[in-house]
């Protein structure tokens, strides 16, 4: 019982140490949904459920020594929200000069999925050596409790776009904050996982 409860702490405090970041964008997400119609709230979760579920298999994966990619070219994933931003900021500025309503950043599950997988990626390092030293058992109560603390996420990000003032802020200018969020957010993954310097040795 106590080793239970030992690793369901081990995974409550690795989950939130390494998604603290998640609360913003499914805090944009939320808003953006509330703002805008999209993505639809059930796209939200499903894509937050997908893209942490493909982060933890590639971490387990990588946990039997299968890893074929180096970290830093996990970087590139940072690529999908700063492509998805400026593609939005893109579209933004065509409905200014248009007099047309932009389109939001993320507007599917593919795309809110695409974007938890980016950010998330450095948690693969994270996840790795935790399945490896933990064994198959440990392994699935670790799961489990990620798959619980990924609902309670959603609710959070639920919950602080909820208040009627952001909304009306996001409503008035979201249109602008949305894509400057997820261009921030991709550069970040890219400056900091260090593909920059990768690609400047092969150059």
């Amino acid at each position: 019982m106590e080793d239970l409860l030992g690793t369901a702490a081990t995974a409550v405090a690795v989950f939130a140490g390494t998604n603290v970041d998640d609360i913003i964008v499914l805090t944009v997400l939320f808003l953006s949904s509330r703002a805008s119609g999209r993505p639809r709230p059930w796209q939200i979760v499903t894509g937050q459920y997908a893209g942490i579920a493909l982060l933890v298999v590639v971490s387990a994966v990588a946990a039997l020594g299968l890893t074929v990619v180096p970290d830093e070219w996990i970087g590139l994933l940072g690529l999908v929200p700063l492509g998805l931003g400026l593609w939005n900021l893109a579209g933004v500025l065509r409905a200014a000069d248009g007099g047309e309503q932009a389109p939001p950043a993320a507007t599917g599950l593919l795309s809110v999925a695409g974007t938890t997988v980016a950010n998330g990626a450095d948690n693969i390092s994270v996840y790795t050596p935790l399945f490896r030293t933990i064994g198959p058992g440990a392994s699935l109560v670790t799961v489990a409790v990620f798959a619980v603390l990924v609902a309670a996420w959603c609710a959070a990000g639920s919950w602080l776009g909820s208040h009627k003032a952001v909304i009306a802020v996001v409503e008035r200018s979201g249109h602008w904050l949305v894509p400057v969020v997820f261009i921030a957010i991709g550069a970040v993954i890219i400056i900091e996982s260090g593909v920059l310097g990768r690609l400047a040795a092969l150059v």
